[in-house]
């Protein structure tokens, strides 16, 4: 199996001002998160301390002010944080593809995504179907089920790495994302049942870059539990709430390395080495067959590109709004 570690890491310095905005945006987001958060409970602690509200009021409140959260989170997500990392792909495949970095690789990775999908929902339609062939596919080409009889002590160890696969799939279907940007075809469906199929073709390279650095992310993160262990002793001797600040600072500090540096970094090793192991390669009908008979839900994807179905129109003038001044 051959490694492409060296050449995506210099892709990914290349990618340093998406990163950058990556990282500010995880900032922003636990700023924010925190006041919200904070907000609501020094809210519900002086209503509670004035006898304003019950105990099962505030909890309610609690639950409803919970639910908003999310609601928001999911929305800003899928509109704004889901268009940063589909133009962090755009700028990756085009400096793997041309060995060139764009001039402005912010609007770089704008344009590309307003000008291959009309809105933010239909590439998420297309990244959904990508990712849940990817993720069938990889679960009939990979089988534990015999070892399961033949070794039941590896019981854990193949849970392990099946988990490790399923968090490949998340990795493995902005590969092919990556693919549709460096096409030609106008047609979104098409270029990702033609990505698909290559990955079917180059999958053992691709899963197994993939999983290695899973697999290092875990015990990267077991090793940081144990650097944490004699901050924990330390806090533990002081007040309950200096224990729960420094932990949740700690915790921040952990959550924004690894979601600001780490993933894209695993994302750009993983797209790296896809789009260069299927430089040479061009669909066919066989392993075409092949993907077909371990998922299901790569025949609608067929449907959908030799139909050339449209991915979705813009229905509402916000959608196509939040496209274009995202990033």
């Amino acid at each position: 199996m051959v490694l492409h570690f060296r050449q995506a890491t210099r892709v990914y310095g290349k990618t340093l001002p998406f990163v950058l905005l990556r990282i500010g945006t995880g900032l922003l987001l636990g700023v924010v998160s925190v006041l919200y958060f904070g907000a609501i409970l020094w809210v519900g602690h002086r209503l509670l301390e004035a006898g304003t509200i019950s105990g099962w009021i505030a909890a309610i409140g609690l639950v409803i002010a919970i639910g908003l959260f999310v609601w928001g989170w999911r929305l800003f997500s899928r509109y704004v944080l889901y268009l940063v990392k589909a133009g962090h792909i755009a700028v990756i495949a085009h400096i793997v593809d041309t060995g060139e970095v764009p001039t402005n690789q912010l609007q770089y990775g704008k344009s590309q995504v307003a000008d291959r999908f009309a809105e933010a929902s239909a590439l998420f339609a297309v990244d959904q179907v990508v990712k849940a062939v990817v993720k069938q596919f990889n679960s009939g080409v990979v089988s534990f089920s015999r070892l399961f009889s033949a070794v039941p002590s590896l019981k854990k160890l193949i849970r392990l790495v099946g988990k490790a696969i399923a968090i490949a799939a998340s990795y493995i279907d902005e590969a092919i994302i990556a693919h549709m940007f460096i096409t030609d075809d106008d047609n979104p469906w098409r270029s990702a049942r033609d990505g698909v199929v290559l990955y079917g073709k180059t999958w053992k390279p691709v899963l197994g870059a993939t999983m290695l650095i899973v697999l290092g992310l875990y015990a990267a993160a077991f090793v940081v539990l144990l650097a944490l262990t004699p901050i924990a002793s330390v806090l533990s001797g002081l007040s309950a709430t200096v224990e729960v600040a420094g932990w949740i600072v700690v915790g921040g500090v952990f959550l924004t390395v690894y979601t600001g540096l780490l993933k894209p970094w695993v994302k750009t090793v993983v797209i790296t080495t896809f789009l260069v192991e299927s430089r040479d390669k061009t669909p066919d009908s066989e392993t075409s067959e092949q993907i077909a008979a371990r998922s299901d839900r790569f025949q609608e994807l067929v449907e959908k590109a030799d139909g050339e179905t449209p991915v979705d129109q813009p229905h509402q003038p916000s959608e196509r709004s939040a496209l274009q001044n995202s990033l």
